[in-house]
This record gives C-alpha cells, structure tokens and sequence, in this order.
C-alpha cells in the first residue's frame, strides 16, 4: 500500500473485488476484512537485489524495471547453453524458490514488453481469469501453461500485447481514470487514436513506453552491477523468542546470500549474523552492548567453503543452539566479507580423496559449531627436537603452515640432534624424516621414571629389550633447564613398542664416578 492505494493483493482480496491501484477506503469498503500491509520501499528493494543477484547467476545482463517489482534478463545468448527457454525458466525457478517470492515468468523480444506480460499475468493469476477474455493468450497468441505469455517474434508480441490492459504501461497509470472514460481498456484501443492528440493530451511519455515494448523504439538499458561485500537486513514480522523463530527467518537472508555468491561466481568462507533485539526486555549488562547495545553477533566459519543453503543453515542451527537470545529479536542482518573464487565441485560418480576431504571438512565444521572452537582441535608442529613441545593444538579449521625444514630454533639458536653413538654434532635444528617416522604419536602427558635392574629399564616388572637407538637430543637451553636426553625404541614382554629415554651420561668426576644417577623414563608408546 503506497499513498494509500492497493499496490498489491492475493488471489482471496481479487475475489473480494479488490484491485490494484484502488485507493484504501475504497478497498476497505468492498471488503472491510482486509488486512493491509504498509509498503516499505527499502524492504521491497532489498527483496528485488536478491532477485536479480539470482538471474545474474544465468546472465550478466540483468536490469531492474523502473517503478515496478520486475527484474529483466537479457537470456538470448544463453538460451543455447541451459538448453532451451524452458530448461532455463526450470533452473530459474529453482534458484528463486528459496527466497520465497511470488513470481511470474514472461518472454519477449523486448525488455518491455516482457515487463507488461509478466505484470499481466500476475493480474490475470490473482483475479483467477486466466484464460477468460482479456487475458493472455485468449487473442491466439502462444501462452504456454509453463512458461507464460510468450512471444517468440515481434508480430506475435504485438498480437499478444493489443489485448493488454493500458494501465499496464507505467506513465498511463496516472490517467487511467481519464483513459478508461473514454473507453480506452487495451492497448489496442490507445493504438487506434491518432498519436498527436494523445501526445498533447498525455504526454509523450505513454506513446515512447508503447513503441518501447512493441520493439518500435530502441531501449538502452544499463545492467547492474554486484557489490563486492554483501550486507542484507530482514525486519521480522513478529517478535522472535526462541532461536527456531530466529533461524527460520534467516533462512531467507542464507537464500539472499547464496544468490549473490552466485552471481559472484565464488563460494562462502563465512559469514556474520547480528540479531536486533528488543530494548526493553535487555538482560545484559549496559557495559557489554555493542553499538546501540541492542544487538548480538554470530559469526559463522566453514573449513571449506560452499554455497549450499542447507549446510549453511545446518551450521547457523548449531550455533544458535548453544546461544540464549538477550531479548525477543525484531530485526536480522546478514554480512558476508569472505568470498572465495573457486571452481564448482565437480559431480562424482565414485568417491574421491577431494569428497572425502570435504566430508571430514562438514563434520569438523559442525562440532565447531556445537562445541566451540577452543573444543575441537588439532596438532600443528612446532620446531622444537623436545617431544613435548614439538606440537601444539590449533583450531581444527585453521591451516597449519608447514614447518621449514631448515627453520632456525626459537630465538636464532642452535639444538643438537644425534642419531647413535659416537655421531658428531649437528648444529641445525633439522629433524630428519627417518626420525620423524621413529616417534609415536601417542605421547604421555608427563614422562614416567622407570626402575631398572643392572642398568636395564623394567616395565610393569619386566626387562625392556632395545631395538634401536640411541637418538640423542640436546635443545631447550634457552628457555629453561636444557633436556639431555638419549632415545630408545625398546619392546616390551606383551610384544609393544614403547619409547624410552635416559638422562646423557655426564662427564666422569676425578674419583671416577659419574656426576649424575642415570635414570629411565617412558615418553610415548607406538600404535
């Protein structure tokens, strides 16, 4: 409803004998049970992007229709490539369908005219008069039940449009009362008035729209463009309590950013929600509000990115899971600044490495959403010879750079790492891949003195028999006592591999004895 006149109205309000462009009382007076929405110029702009972020998805000449709710796709050089107009009507209507709309598909040879048999039909399809007199295709003129009112030529085209309504043409609106008193109804019938009266009359605007839709006159069109980030805001019909009601209306901002993604020909690496909340029921604290102090902010990661709606709403369920809405929300907004340019994944019939990577990718995704980060983890290596500081836990979405395998140790110096006796020193902190290999995985959270009997290391009370070793490792004196350490893989009675250490023997006192008690210890033990 715009200047108190219906702009707008379904199928049960054009029963009722409501029109569009009746004025309010006028409305209210055939059919006082009426419930009538305001218009909002932003919301419904917001609502027509997202539209045309979609058909971009299909082609980059796209335009929106000046004063009226229709998106124009400029598809005669696509036509080939989807396979025909109605695989591409087909592929269209399924990347619409999750924004929610109501929309009505037409085809001509001018931008035009298309925008007049789209606005028919949805006219025709409310007042449920499809094809009774006066509605597309009762003239002869080719209207497909699929596809709609369509004109495959200009001859066909100006058939179909002489049994349109006049008012359907923008500048006529204004003086469609005038225009209906002198029994002007179709567009037929303002063609058969001399030109230069109408001009004098109505002004020279009408005759430039009907030539413009007829394919009489040219019509330049500037196409839109993308913006680089995407930002949408959906005002909720009523007060969200609950984080179900919250994720619901998202649904249709996910659907918004997904088009536009599309468009963009690149996938989402994330995305943020902030929920507007209702000031007077604000719990937090007034020192913990953000900007109006109204808002709560999600932010949403994915391992790898996608543009599937499904997975995206999948994840924003998971975090809103574990979120307590601060107040009743009344407003959503959406931003994405991460786009990644990729390829589209390619179909499998058969299980590859890359489906199986990004498999785990979605399962990691969704315990970081349920979890939170600090709970779900990964090991990363850290350039120290020390097993215990050799790794550290990094948020399982984030990249671990590879350590070099010529890095420094920490702090420009140098660590000894020898493999068996008598080797000379390397003043390098270079693991080599054969040691690398040598170490378990499972490592113990503190190293565990073992007794030893005539100098051999017991576990649970029997011998340890060494198989390899020794692996001796010096490092850590800068930061701290330095470890001395010589390694061992040894195997035990129950025949598994274990992987012990003892303190390096020290130098040999005048007396001949030794300045430190040798003494074993169990680091890790092998799968």
């Amino acid at each position: 409803m715009a200047e108190h006149r219906i702009t707008a109205a379904d199928a049960a309000a054009a029963a009722l004998g409501v029109q569009v462009g009746m004025k309010r009382a006028t409305a209210l007076a055939l059919a006082p049970q009426l419930l009538l929405g305001e218009a909002a110029a932003a919301r419904d702009a917001a609502a027509l992007r997202a539209v045309a972020h979609a058909a971009l998805a299909f082609t980059p000449a796209v335009t929106l229709q000046d004063g009226q709710a229709t998106v124009l796709m400029e598809v005669s050089a696509s036509l080939r490539l989807f396979g025909g107009l109605a695989a591409l009507h087909e592929r269209l209507r399924v990347a619409l369908r999750p924004l929610a709309h109501r929309v009505s598909i037409a085809a001509a040879p001018t931008a035009l005219g298309a925008a007049v048999l789209a606005r028919w039909r949805v006219v025709e399809k409310a007042a449920g008069a499809a094809g009774a007199s006066g509605a597309p295709g009762a003239s002869g003129a080719p209207f497909d039940p699929v596809l709609g009112p369509h004109g495959r030529d200009l001859g066909e085209l100006t058939r179909l449009l002489e049994r349109a309504p006049v008012w359907l043409l923008g500048p006529s609106q204004p003086h469609w009362e005038a225009l209906q008193g002198m029994g002007l109804k179709t567009l037929a019938d303002l063609r058969a008035l001399p030109r230069a009266g109408l001009a004098r009359r109505f002004g020279t605007a009408l005759l430039e729209d009907l030539d413009r839709a007829l394919g009489l006159a040219p019509d330049p069109r500037r196409w839109i463009e993308l913006p680089a980030r995407f930002e949408s805001r959906l005002e909720l019909h009523q007060r969200a309590d609950s984080a179900e009601q919250v994720l619901h209306a998202a649904a249709v901002l996910l659907a918004r950013l997904v088009a536009w993604a599309q468009a963009r020909h690149g996938r989402i690496a994330a995305f943020t929600l902030a929920m507007q909340h209702e000031p007077r029921h604000r719990r937090e604290p007034q020192a913990s509000r953000r900007g109006n102090g109204e808002a709560t902010e999600l932010r949403v990661e994915l391992a790898a990115p996608a543009l599937d709606p499904a997975h995206l709403q999948l994840l924003l369920r998971e975090r809103l899971a574990r979120v307590t809405l601060a107040a009743p929300t009344l407003e959503l907004r959406l931003r994405c600044r991460d786009l990644v340019s990729a390829a589209p994944p390619n179909g499998e019939l058969f299980p590859t490495r890359g489906s199986e990577a990004l498999g785990l990718a979605r399962l990691l995704e969704r315990l970081r959403a349920r979890l939170g980060e600090a709970q779900v983890q990964c090991l990363e290596a850290v350039a120290d010879h020390r097993p215990e500081r050799a790794s550290q836990g990094v948020p399982a979405l984030v990249a671990a750079a590879p350590a070099s395998p010529g890095g420094a140790a920490p702090g420009g110096r140098g660590a000894h790492n020898e493999h068996g006796a008598g080797k000379e020193h390397n003043a390098q902190n270079v693991r080599a891949p054969a040691a690398a290999a040598q170490r378990p995985v499972w490592l113990l959270p503190e190293p565990l003195p073992l007794p030893e009997r005539h100098h051999q290391p017991l576990l649970d009370g029997q011998p340890l028999q060494l198989l390899s070793g020794p692996e001796r490792i010096e490092a850590g004196w800068w930061d701290g006592p330095p470890a001395l350490r010589d390694y061992f893989i040894a195997l035990a009675a129950d025949g598994s591999l274990v992987w012990i250490w003892r303190r390096r023997l020290a130098a040999l006192t005048p007396s001949g004895e030794a300045e430190d008690e040798v003494q074993w210890m169990l680091q890790g033990r092998f799968a």
